[in-house]
């Protein structure tokens, strides 16, 4: 049977268009579908438009993942100064925010464009507006039924995402293929999204919405240090963003809301030398004054330290370096930026992302397992897994 095609990639995102190109410069007949109106939607709303496209310091231990080995194979041979150099021959600006984290000066369109130039130059062709109806297994290959016609393809890459922000058009459809073909899929849940709150805290904290203040927060024995963002849903900011990975409902988080003092010695030292002063006074050297103040109420702090036993300042500091708050849920994929868990990859070859057992079909990108911290690892796990299959299909 003559194939359409050599590949056929279903997703035009970061995964599927990366693994398209390298396909394509191979010399393959390349196809890359998608039910979408146009490619790369998250890629442009990413990164506040500007798209955190990589980190330099990205390493294995940046990913959450069932089988932490997996990801190491395709990061070490897809390195972020890959990337990074074939962001500099499109001749795009690009800054570097907080360490490491790599975005365009002027926006995610410009990574989005150099994709599609790839695609152009390495000839591969994609087709929008293109539902896939039905996938069937054929002897060396597969057959696709689309809204448009019959396709069939030597190989098949699966590239589709995974469930957040589904107004950008994000299904479970990776996840159906991978059950037909008798794939084990993991739960999912959203990642990197922000907490809601219960009535009491939400309202307590309502007026604080849009404040900001670096965090040290921790749950299950991982923690960030990052700005944390209190918002009129609940926190959010880079560090909740980042714990939400590690948070499972039921559990409590512990924020350091000063995480550069030494809170317990500091206010000992303050009551020695300035006995009038107040835990709000210290607070409002360190956080920002509208937050201090709240934070200070919330607890009902008052009077001058030297009113204070050590058992006293203890207590505020403990409260102060271990505040403990139970989120009422998170926001769900409707405003996470990754779904955790997906495709199991220990069906898959860490070397090619392709099934170990059905060595045409491959699955790349968010649709697997493995899912990066915030700050650009996870658009380097879709360049490396993109290059990895497309090297191999």
């Amino acid at each position: 049977m003559a194939s359409d095609y050599d590949v056929i990639i279903i997703g035009a995102g970061a995964a599927g268009l990366m693994c398209a190109a390298t396909a394509g410069y191979r010399g393959r007949r390349v196809l890359v579908l998608d039910h979408a109106n146009k490619p790369g939607k998250k890629i442009l709303m990413s990164g506040g438009g500007r798209c955190n496209f990589t980190n330099l310091n990205s390493t294995p231990a940046n990913f959450l993942s069932q089988n932490p080995h997996f990801c190491i194979s395709a990061l070490k041979r897809y390195t972020p100064q890959h990337f990074l150099e074939l962001v500099e021959r499109h001749g795009i600006e690009h800054e570097e925010k907080a360490a490491g984290q790599l975005f365009c000066r002027d926006s995610a369109k410009d990574i989005l464009n150099l994709l599609l130039t790839e695609c152009e130059w390495a000839g591969a062709e994609i087709r929008m507006k293109t539902q896939v109806r039905d996938i069937t297994e054929l002897s060396g290959g597969y057959r696709l039924t689309t809204g448009s016609g019959t396709l069939s393809c030597e190989s098949l890459v699966i590239a589709c995402g995974g469930l957040s922000i589904p107004t950008m058009g994000a299904t479970g459809f990776g996840y159906d293929i991978a059950r037909q073909f008798g794939l084990e899929v993991l739960p999912t849940r959203a990642g990197l999204v922000p907490f809601t709150l219960h009535p009491e805290l939400k309202q307590q904290l309502a007026p604080l919405s849009g404040i900001s203040c670096p965090v040290d927060v921790s749950c299950h024995s991982e923690h960030f240090r990052e700005p944390m963002l209190v918002t009129h849903r609940g926190l959010s900011g880079p560090a909740m963003l980042q714990i939400s990975s590690f948070w499972e409902p039921g559990d409590s988080l512990a924020v350091n809301l000063l995480p550069a003092c030494q809170i317990r010695e500091d206010l000992l030292s303050l009551r020695k030398e300035k006995p009038q002063s107040t835990v709000g006074q210290y607070l409002a050297q360190h956080l920002p004054k509208r937050f201090a103040q709240a934070f200070n109420d919330l607890n009902g702090w008052t009077g001058p330290l030297q009113g204070y036993k050590n058992t006293d300042i203890e207590q505020v500091a403990n409260t102060l370096g271990q505040w403990s708050i139970k989120p009422a849920g998170t926001e769900g994929y409707r405003t996470a930026e990754v779904t955790l868990g997906g495709v199991d990859t220990r069906q898959l070859s860490s070397k090619t992302m392709a099934v170990l057992d059905q060595p045409n079909l491959y699955f790349i990108g968010e649709v697997v397992d493995v899912t990066g911290h915030l700050g650009g690892h996870n658009f380097q796990w879709a360049w490396a897994s993109g290059v990895a299959a497309g090297n191999a299909a």
